[in-house]
């Protein structure tokens, strides 16, 4: 692993090959820490939806790659998931997947408006910046300043 990268980081670009010749595609990786726990997350997507034998599929994949690998000096507990049909917007390349749906935005900070949420059609994404409809028109968002982005399903 180079110095300074993150294991979430180290892994998505070791694992992404491996994830991508099968027919999937690594929506995100976190390595995070919840109590004294540890967990590798492994999101995965693929245009025909995700299952339960997919996750299983590609977790008896990667299992062993890792243990090769050994990034993690810590014992963790490794998931494999889908994004769901709420999924978070992180990357670029998500947003622009997302154009099209319904997503809502929580900012970092109120913007010039007073408000720090905002939901809408997602109708475009550069540079940088998502673009929203809303009923109070079109709105454009630094991806910067945004916390929190996520397409929304209405049930």
């Amino acid at each position: 692993m180079a110095k300074g990268q993150s294991v979430a980081s180290f892994v998505e670009e070791k694992l992404t090959p491996h994830i991508v010749g099968i027919g999937y595609r690594v929506w995100d990786v976190e390595f995070v820490k919840e109590g004294a726990e540890h967990y590798l997350r492994i999101t995965i997507d693929s245009d025909d939806g995700i299952t339960l034998d997919d996750c299983e599929k590609v977790h008896r994949l990667i299992d062993p790659i890792l243990d090769e690998l050994d990034p993690i000096d810590c014992s963790y507990h490794l998931e494999v998931s889908s994004p769901g049909i709420e999924r978070e917007l992180r990357k670029p390349w998500h947003y622009e997947s997302a154009i099209g749906e319904k997503v809502e935005i929580r900012l970092f900070s109120p913007d010039e408006s007073g408000k720090k949420s905002y939901t809408g059609k997602l109708i475009g994404f550069e540079n940088g910046v998502a673009v929203i409809s809303t009923d109070a028109g079109d709105k454009s968002f630094d991806i910067s300043k945004i916390a929190k982005a996520s397409t929304v399903f209405d049930f």
